[in-house]
C-alpha cells in the first residue's frame, strides 16, 4: 500500500539547502570490552544492524519524488537495498582526543546524505584513545537519519530498535512490528492523477481545518500584533543570521541526579527548566565575554511532543509543535532565572505557546504540495527567514539503562539537528542512563570558539549546584505584588468635641490571602 509523507514531514525536504542540510545525527560511545573478547570489529557492527533493520520501516524505504514537486513525495521499498553502502567506518587521526572527534563528528554531519537511497546511513569512528571519561580502544557510531523521515521521538526509537539490554544481545523490543508493504513506486499517471485530486480537493479541506480554528487564529494574531509581531521581544544577536555550510560541534554532560538537586531549590521546576535555565547562564556568560550581550533575554524554540504515551514512537514521521521560552539571559542570579523559566512554562506549555505551531501543522497537511513547497523555500531562504527565535532547544529523554551493541556498552551519547538561517545555534539535551548530553550545534563564522560556550555550559550548571535558595520568608517581604496600593497616610484632622469615635477597622480573618506572598514576575 501506497504511503505518502504527511506535509510536516516534506517540509523538510522542501527547505532543504547546500547550506541547510535537515538530516539529524545520534552519536554514541561504545567501550568493546563488555564484548566477548573484549573487541568489536566493524564486520561485527554491519552484522548487528542488519538483523535489526525490520524493526523499523525508515530502514528499507527510500522517497518516490514528484517532478515539480506536484504533491508530497510516497514512501516505496528500496528494490536495491544494500546494508554495506549504508555503513562505513573511519580512525581518528592522532592525537585522537576529544577535539579531533568533535571535528570529525561536525565534518560528517556537514555532509549532504544521498537522498536517492533509503535515508539513513552509519559511520563508525575508531581511535578513541585520548578522550577523559572515555576507555581505552571505545569506538563512535555516527548515525544520521533526514527529518523527513522521523522526528526526536521516533528517531529515539529507531536507535532502541537497534540496540540491547545486555552484551549477550538481548533486544531492547523483543517483538519488532510487522514490516510494512509499501508496493511499488507508482508510475507518472498514476502520481499526476493523485496530485490532481490532491489539489482540487485541498481547497475544501483547507477551509473546513480553517473554520474549526478560526478563533485561534485570530486570538494568535491579535497577540501578535499587540506584542508587535514575530521580532518582538527576540534580541538581535550574532546567532540570526544566514547560516553556511561549515558546522561545528561540542558537548558536555551532567548527572540527572545533581538536576534533581537543583530542581529541589525551586518548588515546581522541571528537568527542562534546569536545561533551560543553563543554557540561558551559559549565553549569558558566552556574550557578555564578547560584549554582545542584550538587555533583553534571549529567546529559545522548545519542541512539544504531540505523540502522548501510547507508544506511537514506533511510527517513523514528525508529529511535534513547538513553543517560545524566554531563557532569561537578562537575570543575572541562577536560581532567580529559574523561578521566571519556571513562572513562564507553567503557564505557556503547549496551550499557549504552542498553538501557533499546531494550527499551522493542521492547516499545512491541506496545502498543495507545490504550494506549501515553494512557500517554504521562501521562507527559510537567507533573504527572508523571520527572526522568530534566537536558538533552538531539543530535550529528548533516553533510557535509564545500560544499553549495548554487538556486545559493546553505550557509555555516551550526544545529538545532532540542523540549523536555519536566523537561527544559527542549536542545543540538544539527550538523556542516557542517568547524564544529560548538552549537545551544542553552530556554524563555523558564527562561533568559532564553540569550546569556550560548552565551557560556558559548565560553569552555568555550577553556579546552579553552588547557589544556595533564599529564605521563603525574605522571597515574601521582597516580592511587592504589582500594583499593590500604597499605605494610606495618617489623618490630621481634628475630631469635633462630642463626636462619636469612629470603629477600629476589624483585624483580617485567619488564612486570608496575603498579598504579598505571591512573587512577582522578573
Amino acid at each position: 500500500m501506497l504511503k505518502q509523507l504527511s506535509a510536516q514531514d516534506a517540509q523538510f525536504l522542501y527547505t532543504q539547502t547546500a547550506n541547510n542540510l535537515t538530516h539529524i545525527m545520534g552519536v554514541y560511545i561504545y567501550d568493546p570490552s563488555t564484548a566477548p573478547g573484549g573487541f568489536v570489529r566493524f564486520k561485527d557492527i554491519i552484522a548487528h544492524v542488519e538483523s535489526r533493520v525490520d524493526t523499523s520501516p525508515l530502514f528499507k524505504r527510500r522517497l518516490h519524488r514528484l517532478p515539480f514537486d506536484l504533491d508530497h513525495p510516497y514512501w516505496v521499498e528500496d528494490e536495491h537495498f544494500d546494508i554495506e553502502a549504508h555503513m562505513s567506518h573511519a580512525r581518528l587521526p592522532e592525537p585522537g582526543d576529544w577535539r579531533q572527534f568533535c571535528i570529525a563528528v561536525a565534518r560528517h554531519f556537514s555532509k549532504p546524505m544521498d537522498m536517492n537511497r533509503p535515508l539513513w546511513d552509519i559511520y563508525v569512528i575508531e581511535g578513541l584513545d585520548r578522550i577523559p571519561g572515555i576507555p581505552k580502544g571505545s569506538f563512535a557510531m555516527l548515525h544520521r537519519v533526514h527529518h523527513a523521515a522521523v522526528d526526536g521521538a521516533s528517531g529515539a526509537h529507531a536507535f532502541i530498535a537497534m540496540s540491547d539490554i545486555d552484551p549477550r544481545g538481548t533486544p531492547v523490543i523483543a517483538d519488532p512490528p510487522p514490516p510494512e508493504d509499501l508496493g511499488r513506486a507508482p508510475s507518472s499517471a498514476e502520481t499526476v492523477t493523485r496530485a490532481w485530486g490532491a489539489s482540487l480537493q485541498s481547497p475544501v479541506k483547507f477551509m473546513n481545518a480553517l473554520m474549526k480554528i478560526s478563533p485561534a487564529i485570530v486570538s494568535a494574531a491579535r497577540k501578535s500584533m499587540a506584542d508587535g509581531g514575530m521580532t518582538a521581544g527576540v534580541p538581535e544577536t550574532r546567532f540570526n543570521v544566514a547560516v553556511g555550510p561549515h558546522k561545528m560541534f561540542d558537548g558536555t554532560s551532567v548527572a540527572l541526579a545533581d538536576v534533581a538537586e537543583v530542581r529541589k531549590k525551586v518548588p515546581g521546576a522541571t528537568v527542562n527548566d534546569v536545561v533551560l535555565t543553563t543554557v540561558g547562564g551559559a549565553l549569558r556568560k558566552y556574550l557578555a565575554k564578547h560584549k554582545e550581550l542584550p538587555k533583553e533575554s534571549l529567546v529559545a524554540v522548545a519542541p512539544i511532543n504531540l505523540r502522548g504515551k501510547s507508544g506511537k514512537a514506533s511510527t517513523p514521521g514528525n508529529q511535534v509543535s513547538a513553543m517560545s521560552v524566554p531563557v532569561r539571559t537578562d537575570i543575572a542570579d541562577p536560581l532567580e532565572r529559574l523561578a521566571a523559566i519556571r513562572d513562564y512554562t507553567v503557564e505557556a506549555k503547549e496551550a499557549k505557546a504552542g498553538v501557533s505551531a499546531r494550527i499551522m501543522t493542521d492547516l499545512s497537511q491541506h496545502i498543495p504540495g507545490a504550494t506549501m513547497a515553494a512557500v517554504a523555500r521562501l521562507l527559510t531562504s537567507e533573504r527572508f527567514a523571520v527572526r522568530g527565535t534566537n536558538l533552538f532547544i531539543s530535550n529528548v529523554p533516553g533510557a535509564q539503562v545500560p544499553l549495548y551493541l554487538a556486545g559493546a556498552k553505550l557509555v555516551m551519547q550526544h545529538g545532532m539537528a540542523p540549523l536555519a538561517n536566523n537561527m544559527g545555534l542549536f542545543v540538544a539535551t539527550p538523556s542516557y542512563n542517568g547524564r544529560i548530553a548538552f549537545s551544542i550545534i553552530c556554524e563555523r563564522q558564527i562561533m568559532p570558539d564553540i569550546a569556550f560556550f560548552r565551557e560556558c555550559i559548565d560553569d552555568s550548571f555550577a553556579e546552579l549546584m553552588k547557589a544556595t535558595p533564599k529564605p521563603e520568608k525574605a522571597k515574601a517581604a521582597a516580592a511587592k505584588p504589582k500594583g499593590a496600593p500604597k499605605p494610606a497616610r495618617k489623618s490630621k484632622t481634628v475630631s469635633k468635641p462630642g463626636a462619636k469615635p469612629k470603629a477600629k477597622p476589624k483585624p483580617a480573618a485567619k488564612g486570608g490571602k496575603n498579598p504579598a506572598s505571591s512573587s512577582s514576575r522578573t
